[in-house]
């Protein structure tokens, strides 16, 4: 009896046996499943690929870009532990440039060099070293999906001859010659350089809150939609935008009020081509003589590149859609009052000729009460022209094509939260109560905690856009969004209130306060980290959690690891908002197949920047945890997937061996 068939069973065989049936159509006879199993061991051998985490992009699409080109800062250790010794500092920073952005940097070089010949020909050798060191931890078949199609054959053939033998050094110096001398060597740097790329980061994870505040989260979905191996665990930013996506008018409101705040409305028009004409029209007649100071853009303090005149009229559009936001939002809540957010419906707690609002139990005074579209006998109520506004507006997110093309792509490569590798990935929050206990919270009818919370919610969601849903649920769906926007016991929020009618009309700061949930509080502690994890089935001594959503002071001193290493907290402020706050401008968390760096990064200048000077945005990297040993294909998920095609090989090798099953000559085709 041989090794891998020792352990089988005729008993397992026969209970199996329908499933080796079918597996013996693709490997028909003793010589394919051997082979099978022979290349899934040497996989499991493997070292890990290496993990990405980001979280919090916020639309910052020039700084996420140049961190997938130089695998936050992979790419430039990989070439200086090759040439560390050999290249200058500046050599080493313009070949990076080059991996980056090998098309301007072309340009720049063509402009400049006059021996192109002999830069093509250094060029193209140390090109080819790096990227024999980015690939040398994939099979041949994994590398060759991700070589382009047209010099597939001939990257292939580089990478695996050596130039150094003195037999093949002929021939592995006469295909780059060849390269340069039949004009291909532009096309072919640029090729080389984006296998480098993509080789650099074998699964990127991020952590939510793609959208709002900076301007190209089109882009960025747009990339990722061409990306590779990529997931998602949704932040409440990206929640209301796939709410208004679903035709939910208060997550509408809220997304357009955010987009104006910020001064970002080329992800709307540019992005998602909505047609905000009509808000503008509305906004320019009914606030005419309106100054809005209180909604001015808060990029215009930045140097935004709005002129005055667009800029006033922002400000109109954005006290406009803001009004309307609260009216639709209160009449959710009311639609809702097992919400228990009937404390969040402040229109009708105003006194306009006092110029007061009362919140529970204070009065405050207000900074701003030119509400010419509310009737203090039904402030809820919408005009007749902002409700054929909310129509308008309301057709131009549901009929986008682009917005649906990237919503599904947040469906297909998301979910509430996910483990990987023994890390549990989650954006915000797991609802616990005082005592550090799970809390239970209702999802429509049904009470849950923890992971049962998460996939109950992760499938109502889900039953928004499924056509077979009926559509009392599919309303209920739709109206969920908003709460996972801003509801106290939203996992992607867990807040008590979001202050959002304060920060506008009240000066006072007291007013402004947001009392974070038990989560918050106590997730510091290594105890509830890790009921949270045995409660998501999380593994080993080296397990996690990994969150975003709460900036990170590190100016001020925090610290993203916490818990004792348990927990990891990688909100690091991508957004250009959060950059005096936080102290840097992102983090990226790498997880090797030996340790875990945390990779601080400094605010992105620009990609001309980049290709002159050979900047980089990599601030400081710090290695946050040492594995006990190299990890290997074996120790992970996918190692897991692929011991368990060798157990069922196993067992077909026993059928095929004890007569079970008949061998067959040839491959069939299933």
């Amino acid at each position: 009896m041989t090794l891998h068939t020792q352990n089988v069973t005729p008993e397992k065989v026969e209970s199996d046996i329908r499933i080796l049936e079918l597996l013996a159509q693709t490997f028909p006879n003793i010589s394919a499943a051997s082979t099978e199993i022979i290349n899934l061991e040497a996989i499991l051998n493997l070292p890990k690929g290496t993990e990405h985490f980001v979280a919090d992009l916020h639309g910052e699409h020039e700084a996420f870009l140049h961190i997938l080109k130089n695998a936050s800062g992979n790419i430039k250790r990989k070439v200086t532990d090759i040439y560390g010794t050999s290249m200058l500092d500046s050599e080493i920073r313009q070949l990076c440039a080059l991996i980056y952005y090998p098309e301007e940097k072309l340009q720049s070089i063509k402009n400049e060099q006059k021996d192109l010949e002999g830069f093509y020909n250094i060029t193209l050798h140390k090109l080819v070293t790096v990227c024999r060191s980015v690939s040398s931890k994939y099979t041949r078949s994994k590398v060759r999906k991700a070589l382009p199609r047209e010099y597939s054959y001939i990257i292939e053939e580089l990478l695996h001859e050596s130039g150094g033998e003195y037999d093949k050094q002929a021939y592995f110096n006469r295909i780059i010659e060849t390269i340069i001398t039949t004009g291909q060597a532009e096309p072919f740097i640029i090729a080389i350089c984006n296998v480098i790329q993509k080789l650099s980061i074998d699964q990127l994870h991020i952590l939510g809150d793609i959208y709002d505040r900076g301007p190209g989260a089109h882009i960025i979905m747009d990339t990722l939609c061409r990306y590779g191996n990529w997931d998602i665990q949704w932040g409440n930013h990206d929640i209301v935008w796939m709410g208004a996506a679903t035709g939910n008018d208060a997550c509408i409101a809220n997304v357009l009020r955010v987009s104006l705040r910020y001064g970002n409305l080329a992800t709307l028009e540019d992005g998602y081509g909505i047609n905000l004409m009509p808000l503008a029209t509305f906004a320019m007649e009914t606030y005419a003589d309106d100054p809005c100071e209180e909604f001015a853009t808060r990029s215009s303090e930045e140097g935004n590149v709005h002129t005055p005149k667009t800029l006033k009229l922002m400000a109109k559009m954005h006290k406009a859609i803001s009004i309307i936001q609260f009216k639709l939002e209160g009449a959710l809540i009311a639609r809702h009052p097992e919400w228990e957010m009937d404390h969040r419906r402040l229109l009708h707690r105003m006194d306009l000729e006092k110029g007061t609002v009362t919140i529970d139990g204070t009065t405050y005074d207000m900074c701003d009460t030119s509400f010419p579209t509310i009737d203090p006998s039904d402030p809820y109520k919408l005009t007749p022209e902002e409700l054929h506004l909310v129509h308008k507006l309301h057709h131009s997110f549901t009929v986008s094509t682009a917005l649906k093309r990237h919503i599904d792509a947040l469906m297909s490569h998301g979910c509430m939260y996910g483990l990987y590798n023994n890390n549990l990935l989650f954006h915000a929050s797991m609802p616990l109560n005082a005592d550090g206990s799970l809390k239970e919270v209702t999802v429509k009818d049904k009470k849950c905690k923890g992971k049962e919370l998460m996939t109950e919610i992760g499938m109502l969601l889900r039953s928004a856009f499924n056509d077979d849903t009926p559509e009392a649920d599919k309303e209920y769906a739709r109206d969920y969004y908003w709460y996972l926007w801003c509801g106290p016991d939203s996992p992607l929020y867990d807040k008590d209130r979001m202050t959002t009618f304060e920060r506008y009309f009240i000066k006072d700061s007291e007013a402004h306060k947001e009392e974070k949930g038990w989560y918050y509080k106590l997730r510091d502690r290594e105890e509830v980290c890790d009921m949270i994890l045995d409660e998501f089935g999380a593994k080993g001594a080296d397990r996690h959690i990994i969150n975003g959503h709460v900036p990170v002071r590190t100016g001020r001193g925090e610290s993203p690891i916490r818990a004792g290493g348990r927990l990891m907290v990688i909100d690091g402020g991508f957004a250009k908002a959060y950059h005096k706050t936080t102290g840097i401008a992102g983090y990226t968390l790498i997880y090797h197949s030996s340790n875990f760096e945390l990779v601080e990064h400094e605010p992105f200048t620009s990609v001309e920047e980049a290709v002159s000077n050979g900047t980089d945005i990599v601030r400081s990297t710090k290695m946050v945890e040492q594995t006990a040993r190299r990890k290997c294909v074996r120790d992970t998920d996918k190692g897991l997937v692929l011991q368990s095609q060798i157990d069922e090989l196993s067992e077909l090798l026993y059928a095929f061996r004890h007569g079970i099953i008949k061998e067959s000559t040839t491959r069939s085709r299933v």
